[in-house]
């Protein structure tokens, strides 16, 4: 009988023994990764997305709880591929869900690389095995940081939310299969009446640094010159391209274009200059050129500027750098034109940025002419918008962006690369 019951006292032992031995072995449950998405868009396909919104909120499910506390920009980077710049983001987990979201847009058409670092961890402190996933964003490349841009994708948003085309603002315009597959629609203008019209324009110009970005495709073929956009034309600013004549008054090949502009003065008021080029090489050191002509591609031997901007899908970026007081002209992602303003004298030595000084009333960003159709800075049947036969753009015009900073040569020829049809 004794031996019955020490017998059934280490069977118990034993049986406590195991579970206790059970217990401690029991591993915590993994941190997998489920999904990683953007609404619909699989962040963690086998091929990375080339569709993902600029303003994207991406959601990583886990397997298990994720310890809140480890949620964080420590442990969850986004990086800019084209200059290593780290997104600034928001990140947090509610359960098994952590949520991504960066606190600005992204640039469009710009390869992203995501990381989630073996810092996050589970609630019960199991760590996940670290993610790195890429990602590109919807449309051509842009530099993030613009103040408005206009893509014309089906209407004349901006696509930063802030100036949208005035109510009745659009006249005359369709838009059309643009440049290639990336890049969406393109406005199309008729050349007697389509424009567009965005109120508060001035709050665009006025900046120290400044650039614009756009493509356009000229309709050439009835030989005349072309407004292609205005802010109360050059008491702000405009972009034209414009035949020379002959010695009768006939126009013959385009010949040259500009971005004409108004520059506040450090020493009072303001002036407006050109950003003239004609493709002839001239500078201040051949075929006395103006003081201030520091660089001027020749495209003489290549058809000059017709050659560029005539019948075909153009980039333009026109810039000015404050600081240097250097205003340049890029097209096809190639410097073609430069002017220093230290050069110049009094009083453009004295420029401290763009500022609007248009009439009152006056302050619409006008695209196909030079100025608002109805409230006009500059007066006079020339420049009368309902003159069908004066200079009303024809042609096509997309992804028109403005800065309130300088893009860089690198970053311009990246523009092209990336965006040319």
């Amino acid at each position: 009988m004794k031996r019955k019951i020490l017998i059934l006292s280490i069977l118990m032992l034993l049986a406590v023994v195991f579970v206790i031995g059970s217990c401690k072995k029991s591993n915590p449950a993994p941190l997998n990764l489920g999904t990683l998405m953007v609404g619909t868009i699989d962040l963690n396909a086998a091929t990375a997305p080339t569709n993902v919104p600029v303003n994207p909120a991406i959601t990583a499910t886990f397997s298990t709880d994720v310890d809140a506390a480890t949620a964080t920009t420590s442990n969850v980077t986004l990086t800019e591929d084209y200059d290593a710049v780290s997104i600034p983001l928001t990140v947090s987990a509610t359960g098994k869900v952590v949520t991504i979201t960066p606190t600005a847009n992204l640039a469009n058409g710009a390869l992203y690389k995501l990381v989630i670092t073996a810092g996050l961890k589970a609630s019960d402190g199991q760590a996940v095995t670290p993610i790195n996933r890429s990602f590109t964003t919807l449309g051509s490349f842009l530099p993030a940081g613009m103040v408005a841009y206009w893509n014309f994708d089906g209407n004349a948003n901006d696509q930063t939310g802030a100036y949208n085309a005035a109510a009745g603002g659009v006249t005359d315009i369709t838009y059309v299969t643009g440049r290639n597959a990336a890049s969406g629609q393109a406005a199309s203008f008729n050349g007697t009446t389509s424009l567009i019209e965005i109120p508060n324009g001035d709050v665009l110009e006025n900046s120290s640094d400044f650039s614009i970005s756009f493509w356009m495709k000229c309709d050439t073929v009835g030989q005349h010159d072309q407004w292609v956009l205005g802010l109360s034309a050059w008491e702000g600013f405009q972009f034209e391209y414009s035949c020379n004549y002959g010695t009768n008054g006939t126009q013959a090949q385009y010949g040259w274009c500009k971005l004409a502009a108004q520059y506040s003065l450090s020493s009072v008021g303001s002036q407006s200059q050109d950003l003239w080029y004609d493709g002839t090489g001239t500078t201040k050191d051949f075929n006395n050129g103006w003081k201030g002509y520091v660089f001027s591609k020749d495209l003489t031997t290549s058809g000059g500027v017709d050659g560029l901007l005539g019948e075909q899908w153009a980039h333009v970026v026109c810039t000015y750098d404050h600081a240097l007081k250097l205003a340049t002209m890029y097209i096809n992602g190639v410097k073609m034109f430069q002017q220093d303003y230290n050069l110049y004298g009094d009083p453009m030595d004295l420029a401290t940025g763009l500022v609007w000084a248009g009439a009152t009333g006056n302050n619409s960003l006008a695209f196909g002419y030079i100025q608002d159709k109805n409230n006009e800075s500059v007066t006079g049947s020339w420049i009368d918008y309902s003159v069908t036969t004066n200079p009303h753009y024809k042609g096509l015009l997309d992804d028109v962006a403005i800065y309130h900073s300088v893009l860089t040569p690198a970053l311009i020829t990246l523009m092209y690369n990336s965006g040319k049809p």
